[in-house]
């Protein structure tokens, strides 16, 4: 599944302990180490940054009226 476009990246003094650990889950997950971690590197990257996570918290619009809390404190006495 390599092409000309894919990249490699080489991780120098892995330590004993994670490169077992991460052993163990790709023989777990049924795949090579190598694919095991290109998933998970895959999956971090799918993940939203904290600076995007906090970028994203400090454009919205936080103020709620007192109507608004009104409602929302009565709907939640009501499911009680």
């Amino acid at each position: 599944m390599y092409d000309d476009s894919m990249k490699t990246i080489q991780v120098r003094e892995v330590p004993d302990e994670v490169h077992a650990e991460l052993r163990s889950r790709a023989a777990a997950a049924g795949t090579s180490l190598s694919d095991y971690v290109l998933g998970e590197l895959e999956r971090v990257t799918r993940r939203s940054s904290n600076a995007e996570v906090l970028l994203r918290a400090a454009q919205r619009d936080w103020s709620v009226s007192r109507v608004e809390t009104r409602r929302l404190l009565d709907e939640a006495r009501a499911e009680r």
